[in-house]
C-alpha cells in the first residue's frame, strides 16, 4: 500500500487559486479512476476534478468554500502497490474537465438568492427552570430530591382573568413560573416566549424556524463578490421616468392576433427593439468602462445582457447584435439564452460581453426599481410592472396603461442630463411604438 497526493492542476489562464464548491466523495470513500471527486470554481470556469488513480479517500483539502493554492494537495488517495509518478503526471494533467456552461467570468446582477443549505444543528439552549422557594424542602434546601412531585403541588395562585387567559391559550398554570406570589399576566407572557418549548403553539401563531448557517461558497459568493465590487467602485445614479404603454400594449395584442405558427411575443421584444434604437443617438450608454486603464470603449454592436434567475442564482446571457434583429427573431432569441441559462447548457461567448444589461422582474415588477449596474458596463435598465391606472389627456380621465421605467449609470462616464435625455427617447419609441418599423 502507499499513499499518493493529488494535487490541484493548473487550470490555465494564468489562475492562481480555486474554491472548492462541493465534494463528490468523503474520507472513507473507494473511487475508481476518473471518478469525479470534486468541483472548484475559479474567476473563468467551474471544473470538475477526477480522481487520477483507483484507491480510498484518506485525506481532503478542505471544506466545501475553502480556497485552495494551484499545486497545492487537493485529495490523498491509498492506492495499492507503487504509483507510477510518470504516468500520474500525465493524468493530472488532464483531470480538470470543464464546465462548459460556465467558462467565463459571470456576469450577475442582485436578485433573489438561491443557495444550497449545509446540514447545520447548533443546539439549542434550554431555560433552566429555577424552583420557587416554597417548592424547596426546608429540610434540606440544596436537594432537588426534597422537591415535592408535580402531583403535589398545589393549585396555582392567578387571578381569574389570567387563569381565562390561560384556558383560552391552552396553557397549563402548573408550568408557568411566578415572579410573584401569584401568576401575572407578564409571567403568562414570558412563558408564551420563553417557556412553551414542548411543541406548544398558541392558536394562529406561526411556528418558529431554526436558525441557520449558510456557507457562501460557488455562484451565490461570485454574485456577492460582483456586486460588491460594482457597489464599491461605480458612483450609481438612478432616474425613474412613468412611461404610457397602452399603445405598444395594443399593438402587441395585434401582432400576437396575427403571429401565424410564431411563438407569442412578451414585451421584451418590443423592448429591446426600442432600447437599440435610442441607443443611435446616446453611445455613451452602450459602453464598458476600464477603471483601471482609463479608457471608455463605446461599443458599436447592442450586445444586450439580460437578467435571467436560475437555480444557481441570476445568470446574465448576452443578446449579440441585437440591433439587427426583428422582433420575431429577438423573441426567439430570448426565449433560447432564458432556457440554455436555466438548463446549464449556455456556452462561454452566450454568458460574455454584454454591453448593457436588462433585468425586469416581469410580473413581480414593483413601482420602482434601482439596479446595480453590472460591471464594466456603465448603464442598466429595469422595466417594472405595467398598471392600468386613471390618466387624465385634455381635461379628461381615462384609463391607461402605465409603467416605470429605471435606469442606473455610472456617473464617472454618464451624466444626469444624458440618462434622462435616453430614457425619454425610449419613451418616445414606446409611446409611439410605429416607429419602432420605421427606418
Amino acid at each position: 500500500m502507499s499513499k499518493y497526493i493529488f494535487n490541484l492542476p493548473d487550470i490555465g489562464e494564468g489562475i492562481a487559486e480555486a474554491e472548492i464548491v462541493k465534494w463528490h466523495i468523503k474520507i472513507g470513500d473507494v473511487v475508481a479512476e476518473d471518478d469525479q471527486i470534486a468541483d472548484v470554481m475559479t474567476d473563468k470556469a467551474t471544473v470538475e476534478m477526477e480522481a487520477p488513480v483507483s484507491g480510498k479517500i484518506v485525506g481532503l483539502a478542505g471544506e466545501e468554500g475553502d480556497i485552495i493554492a494551484i499545486g497545492s494537495m487537493l485529495v490523498e488517495i491509498e492506492v495499492e502497490g507503487d504509483v507510477d509518478v510518470d504516468k500520474l503526471e500525465d493524468l493530472e494533467a488532464s483531470s480538470a474537465v470543464p464546465n462548459e456552461a460556465a467558462q467565463a467570468e459571470i456576469d450577475v446582477v442582485p436578485s433573489e438568492q438561491v443557495i444550497d443549505k449545509e446540514e447545520d444543528n447548533p443546539d439549542t439552549p434550554t431555560r433552566p427552570v429555577v424552583p420557587k422557594e416554597s417548592e424547596v424542602s426546608s429540610a434540606d434546601p440544596t436537594s432537588l430530591d426534597a422537591m415535592p412531585a408535580r402531583n403535589e403541588q398545589p393549585k396555582p395562585l392567578a387571578t381569574p382573568a389570567v387563569r381565562k387567559r390561560a384556558a383560552d391559550l391552552g396553557v397549563d398554570l402548573s408550568e408557568v413560573k411566578a415572579q410573584g406570589e401569584h401568576i401575572r399576566h407578564s409571567d403568562l407572557d414570558a412563558y408564551l416566549n420563553y417557556g412553551a418549548g414542548q411543541g406548544y403553539r398558541p392558536p394562529g401563531a406561526v411556528q418558529k424556524r431554526d436558525d441557520e448557517k449558510i456557507k457562501v461558497i460557488g455562484m451565490r459568493r461570485k454574485i456577492a463578490q460582483n456586486m460588491a465590487d460594482s457597489k464599491r467602485n461605480i458612483p450609481h445614479f438612478s432616474y425613474v421616468d412613468e412611461i404610457d404603454m397602452t399603445e405598444i400594449e395594443d399593438m402587441r395584442a395585434d401582432l400576437n392576433g396575427n403571429r401565424g405558427e410564431r411563438a407569442k411575443l412578451t414585451i421584451l421584444p418590443l423592448m429591446i427593439a426600442a432600447i437599440c434604437k435610442a441607443l443611435r443617438d446616446f453611445p455613451m450608454l452602450n459602453a464598458t468602462y476600464d477603471d483601471e486603464a482609463g479608457f471608455v470603449t463605446r461599443h458599436g454592436a447592442v450586445h444586450l445582457g439580460m437578467a435571467t434567475q436560475t437555480h444557481q442564482g441570476l445568470m446574465v446571457p448576452v443578446l449579440r447584435n441585437a440591433q439587427d434583429l426583428n422582433i420575431w427573431q429577438l423573441s426567439s432569441e430570448i426565449s433560447r439564452l432564458a432556457a440554455a441559462a436555466r438548463d446549464g447548457s449556455a456556452t462561454a461567448k452566450e454568458l460574455t460581453g454584454s454591453t448593457l444589461t436588462l433585468t425586469s422582474l416581469g410580473p413581480l415588477g414593483g413601482i420602482a426599481t434601482t439596479p446595480v449596474i453590472n460591471r464594466p458596463e456603465v448603464a442598466i435598465i429595469g422595466p417594472n410592472k405595467i398598471v392600468e391606472r386613471p390618466m387624465i389627456i385634455d381635461g379628461e380621465i381615462h384609463a391607461r396603461k402605465l409603467m416605470n421605467l429605471s435606469i442606473s449609470c455610472d456617473h464617472r462616464v454618464v451624466d444626469g442630463y444624458d440618462a434622462a435625455s435616453y430614457v425619454q427617447a425610449l419613451k418616445h419609441f414606446l409611446e409611439t411604438p410605429v416607429l419602432l418599423f420605421a427606418d
